[in-house]
């Protein structure tokens, strides 16, 4: 009984990658959270969870972002 690896590759290519693409990006942001922020997470952490609940479509976000503002 052979087992098709064919589903564990899109998992990993449309969850896998774009997590670690995240979690190696120097544009993902630092861990913790700007000071004065009221959010116990860091931008960092943030994009990780919109990757995790919106898959591919929360990775496109990411990389199609614009630079952050300063202000």
């Amino acid at each position: 009984m052979s087992h098709d690896p064919t589903p564990w590759l899109i998992l990993f290519a449309l969850y896998g990658a774009p997590l670690l693409h995240i979690l190696l990006s120097p544009r993902g942001g630092p861990w913790r959270p700007p000071p004065g922020s009221r959010c116990p997470f860091g931008p960092r952490v943030g994009w990780l969870v919109m990757v995790l609940i919106l898959g591919p479509i929360g990775w496109l976000m990411f990389v199609l972002r614009r630079t952050p503002r300063r202000g």
